[in-house]
């Protein structure tokens, strides 16, 4: 299967992982927490669920592809192919019924993201990027994706999940970030990538990300013009501390003052 035709399969697990989510959501249901340390990090049957199915397919369908998700772990992560899925990115926003939560799925070929998907199954939109081109499709509709223009800081419009997210060490940088731009919005999650890539945000900061938080909005952000890098300026498919921007001069003054 080439990668064009991926792109009908990627999307169509994540709506039908979507599907199996929607009747968890707005229900009260049931959250554990997974976290070893002071932060609360809640899992539900839903993201269990989610990612069950979206496994059982790819399993299906390409049984020497590896996997690696946040629930279940890595298979084959050795392989030419990794899917990397996150059954519901902004766990948080699930659970207080605040439709800011997606499904993310990503592919890797030879360690490199070329497709990616963001679901969101309440308000029907799905956002798919292959790192050449970035769409939304909606109601029946497919819109391409482009970054805005924003080569000043004063101009930007920034977005992170949450300030409370940054270590000691890097939320005095953020702090001189967000003092330089003309608006920052929180709580925001997988939604202000995709917001960036559809050039109504400029600037997305976070810390703390793990690969499945990240791989498959690469190809969106790309896709549509956007930079996305770690904070040093490495790749971002590892996760940790990432900033994306939709303006290559913008991503550069950002990198200045979060390293400076």
């Amino acid at each position: 299967m080439t990668l064009v035709n991926m792109e009908s399969f990627i999307e169509d697990i994540a709506r039908q992982a979507g599907e199996a989510i929607m009747p968890f959501f707005r229900t009260g249901l049931a959250v554990s927490d997974k976290a070893s340390h002071a932060v609360f990090d809640p899992v539900t049957e839903a993201d269990r669920a989610g990612e069950a199915i979206i496994r059982n397919r790819i399993k299906q369908t390409f049984p020497g592809h590896g996997i690696l998700g946040e629930e279940f772990g890595t298979e084959h992560g050795d392989a030419e192919f990794v899917w990397v899925i996150d059954p519901i990115d902004g766990t948080r926003a699930f659970i207080c019924g605040i439709p800011l939560w997606s499904t993310l799925v990503g592919l890797v070929r030879n360690g490199q993201p070329v497709l990616g998907v963001m679901n969101q199954p309440f308000t029907g939109e799905l956002f798919l990027g292959t790192g050449g081109a970035a769409h939304l499709k909606l109601r029946g509709t497919s819109r391409t994706l482009t970054t805005r223009r924003c080569a000043r800081l004063e101009d930007a419009y920034l977005a992170t999940t949450s300030p409370l997210l940054f270590d000691d060490a890097r939320k005095p940088r953020f702090d001189a970030l967000a003092g330089r731009v003309k608006l920052s919005r929180y709580g925001t999650d997988s939604y202000a990538y995709c917001m960036l890539a559809a050039g109504l945000i400029d600037l997305v900061v976070e810390a703390g990300l793990q690969p499945y938080d990240i791989v498959a909005l690469i190809p969106i952000i790309e896709g549509a013009g956007g930079v996305v890098t770690a904070w040093d300026g490495s790749p971002a498919r590892h996760g940790g501390a990432i900033v994306a921007a939709g303006d290559p001069e913008l991503h550069r003054q950002a990198l200045d003052i979060l390293n400076g």
